[in-house]
């Protein structure tokens, strides 16, 4: 690792230190790393440059020279550049591996897997395009417009170079077991780390504490946190998994409210039955209400989410936000889309894109999950412009991943 310590004074005489690593990509000035297609932005002119960036571009060649000397052993038809990570100086959390721990494939990924992956991106590309007709809150920022809190669900694993968006129905739950074993950021009783992703405690899955997202970096590496995550993101291969708006909108109320959580009940079921249910003092317990059988319909749910009341008191919670507000797909240029219908498929098409399917496997799918056929039944005492509304308050999830519209439910009985 070459790490570089730079002492220089700026325009008005601030004196600033500068420690520069092999990870270190373009200034923070520069734009977010762009699209595979077609280019959004250019880069900054030579005005706009120092000396910092002269040593950043050198530092750059350095690497891309002597990634081309050990050409012959990467996997061509893996996706993204995981290059030659090593971590910052003093962050356990940011280990090197050695590139003969990857695991290298001599059989090519079938064209359908790969078209399937090009087909995904090429058609959020399109629609995150200024061209397109599409339209939805936030599609024209840039990542520096991003506010830190939004940026909490980006998990990074710096052992193996990945990032992981995480959507709350999608199967994160296994997800983050598979980011737990890659980081190694939970030992069992043997002091071990964990290399079973089944073997993890339930209660820790979700600890965010075990996980090192983007809205952490600020804390940790202050003035020089978007720098580094630009450069993260340029380096690391990025995914996410997605499912059909509506159906996980099933599955979040089926989990949240038709189920023994105090939590969701306290903070969401009690306003839900208030507003929409008739009930002037419901419960003040989950345990209570189901007891006397009262608990807030899908209804009452549907009801909630088109309230806009709603989020002038808070932004909707992560299990019904919408994916585009959860990672970011215009900003963020991912290199793999999984799909929930596709879930065997993808995921281990995936664990082989980053090379780790030698050290961890995908757990089996949970087969009693929320299906889409159900869809009908579920919508069947929803009013037609209530699923109008709703629709629109998730179509740009729809469009950007390829959903087909509802089209059964959209019409006017």
């Amino acid at each position: 690792m070459i790490l570089l310590i730079i002492i220089y004074w700026d325009d008005v005489g601030a004196t600033h230190l500068y420690l520069h690593s092999t990870i270190s990509g373009p200034p923070s000035s520069y734009p977010p790393p762009e699209r595979h297609f077609t280019p959004r932005h250019k880069a900054s002119d030579d005005k706009g440059k120092s000396f910092l960036s002269d040593i950043d571009t050198f530092v750059n060649q350095f690497l891309e020279r002597s990634s081309e000397s050990s050409k012959e052993v990467r996997d061509d038809n893996t996706l993204g550049a995981l290059g030659n990570m090593s971590g910052d100086a003093g962050n356990p959390e940011e280990k090197y591996v050695s590139r003969r721990e990857w695991k290298i494939h001599w059989t090519p990924i079938t064209m359908e897997k790969k078209q399937r992956q090009d087909d995904r991106k090429q058609l959020v590309h399109d629609l995150c395009s200024i061209n397109s007709i599409l339209d939805f809150p936030g599609k024209g920022r840039t990542f520096d417009d991003i506010p830190n809190k939004e940026l909490d669900h980006l998990i990074v694993d710096d052992r193996h170079g990945i990032i992981y968006c995480y959507v709350p129905k999608v199967a994160c739950t296994n997800w983050k077991r598979i980011m737990i074993v890659l980081s190694e950021s939970l030992n069992g009783v043997n002091g071990v780390p964990y290399h079973d992703p089944l073997a993890i405690p339930t209660e820790h899955i979700h600890n965010s504490s075990l996980h090192l997202t983007f809205n952490k970096f600020w804390k940790r590496y202050g003035k020089f946190s978007r720098h580094l995550m630009k450069i993260k993101l340029k380096k690391y291969t990025k995914f996410l998994f997605v499912r059909d708006p509506f159906v996980r909108l099933i599955s979040a109320y089926r989990n949240k409210f038709e189920q023994v959580n105090e939590e969701f009940y306290r903070a969401f079921a009690v306003v839900m039955l208030k507003r929409y249910g008739n009930y002037s003092n419901p419960p003040s317990s989950v345990i209570d209400a189901f007891s006397a059988g009262i608990r807030p319909s899908f209804s009452n749910f549907i009801q909630y989410l088109l309230d806009h009341e709603t989020e002038k008191e808070m932004p909707f919670n992560e299990h019904w936000r919408q994916v585009y507000r959860l990672c970011h797909p215009c900003q963020i240029n991912y290199d793999f889309i999984g799909k929930l219908e596709t879930l065997d498929e993808d995921a281990e098409h995936l664990l082989r894109v980053l090379r780790v399917d030698n050290i961890v496997q995908f757990p089996p799918s949970y087969r009693n999950k929320t299906a889409s056929s159900w869809e009908q039944d579920w919508f069947a005492n929803i009013p037609y412009e209530s699923r109008k509304k709703l629709y629109k308050l998730y179509e740009a999830d729809f469009k950007l991943f390829g959903y087909s519209k509802p089209d059964k439910l959209l019409h006017d009985l």
